[in-house]
């Protein structure tokens, strides 16, 4: 089976689609069944774990990717539910523009209060961009669009389908600037799905993690917003929507604004994604810790080998996965194809027990995290959009380890045979 045969499964009416994620989560699955080059695909990249020499990962970043973690960050977390709290609360306190690109958004509870934000933001003059995936929000056009342009919001469709294109390159980003001064991104969507506290024992309860940003990578995220509306029809977005994205002030935001950060943006690749790269190199920059979650762990031949060389290498190496929650009982075994050679290498395998966790993060060492939409498998990895932050500070990296101790109390740990 190839990809394109992929694609014939959304020809089918809108109406009697599955919602996005499942929709998502079906391509996954067959991708996950595949053997060869569309597996493991992913030629032009494969790092060893010594590749970095004694660069530290802001100099990887800059001859991989051509970004360094700038200073002048505040970074705070807006963990499952919390991130509706901190949407609105920005969105409400919107002065200039608003600019949102998701891939799944269903009405529901959750999406009532943020057309509410927006449409009420856009009455009182905010500039507000709306630009949703065609294939993670197939009933977005009928059931909550025309809301939101009565209310003067600009809305777009990216790659409507059918039309012709590959339905598996898809734009997977999860970004909200507003303002070009406060952006977010993480794993979210705006669906009901995310508005439990992710260890209850309901659907509205997946664990995700998530992110709030002010600083100079503010305007990266600006940025990839714009290379998507842009291929959505939309106009260049104004100067004015780059803030004068300096540093936070100090004074302003304490110790906080002293994170360095940065945050890369990735598009589909047939060779090497800059989702790769940057998740190879994060991997190979570890020395001590690499404490993963992600949600759908079917990863190329290139970071299992990693993976199992950084454990061998004595670097404590702990993947945390969903467990029989998931919600995608395919994807779940592929995964468990996986954990033999790397639990015989060292690695501590968790398969979270609650519910559904959505989460794609890294904490790496004492000092540095990657938090964004980035699943370990070959859609995220070769196939959509995707965009993640990278950040180094110590009491980031802390809070983000905290977290995943806590989220592995709640997990099953597997032992090798």
């Amino acid at each position: 089976m190839t990809l394109v045969a992929l694609s014939s499964l959304s020809r089918v009416a809108p109406r009697t689609r599955p919602t996005g994620g499942a929709r998502l989560v079906a391509f996954l699955a067959i991708l996950a069944a595949l053997e060869g080059c569309e597996r493991h695909g992913v030629r032009g990249l494969s790092l060893s774990r010594d590749a970095l020499g004694d660069a530290g990962l802001s100099e990887a970043l800059d001859q991989t990717l051509g970004v360094r973690l700038e200073p002048g960050h505040n970074v705070t977390f807006a963990n499952d539910a919390r991130i509706f709290d901190a949407l609105a609360r920005d969105i409400e306190s919107a002065t200039s523009s608003v600019n949102v690109l998701i891939y799944i958004w269903e009405k529901g509870a959750a999406s009532d209060r943020i057309v509410a934000a927006l449409t009420a933001r856009a009455r009182a003059g905010v500039t507000c961009r709306v630009l949703v995936d065609a294939f993670g929000s197939s009933a977005f056009a009928d059931d909550l669009r025309p809301a939101l342009v009565a209310s003067g919001c600009d809305v777009r469709i990216f790659r409507p389908v059918p039309g012709g294109r590959d339905d598996t390159a898809r734009s997977h980003r999860k970004l909200v600037v507003v303002d070009g001064r406060v952006g977010f991104t993480g794993g979210f969507g705006i669906r009901d799905s995310w508005l439990g506290g992710g260890t209850g024992n309901d659907a509205l309860a997946w664990r995700d993690t998530n992110v709030r940003v002010e600083g100079p990578a503010v305007a990266d995220m600006q940025r990839a917003f714009a290379e998507s509306w842009q291929e959505a029809g939309g106009p260049l977005l104004p100067k004015a929507s780059f803030s004068p994205a300096g540093a936070v002030d100090a004074g302003a935001k304490g110790d906080s604004s002293t994170v360095r950060a940065a945050f890369v943006a990735s598009t589909g690749s047939p060779v090497v994604t800059r989702a790769e790269r940057l998740t190879q190199v994060a991997i190979a920059s570890a020395r001590s810790r690499l404490w993963i979650t992600n949600a759908y762990f079917v990863p190329s031949d290139a970071l299992l080998a990693l993976l199992e060389e950084k454990a061998k290498a004595g670097v404590d190496v702990r993947l945390l996965t969903p467990g029989t929650k998931s919600d995608s009982k395919t994807s779940l075994f592929a995964q468990k194809r996986e954990y033999g050679s790397l639990l015989d290498r060292g690695v501590r395998v968790f398969e979270y027990q609650p519910v559904m966790i959505h989460a794609k993060t890294m904490v790496i060492d004492d000092d540095r995290i990657v938090v964004g939409s980035i699943n370990l498998d070959p859609l995220s990895l070769n196939r959509l959009d995707e965009g993640a932050l990278v950040a180094q500070d110590v009491g980031v990296a802390r809070a983000l380890a905290e977290a995943f101790v806590d989220d592995c109390a709640h997990a099953k740990e597997l032992k090798p045979h």
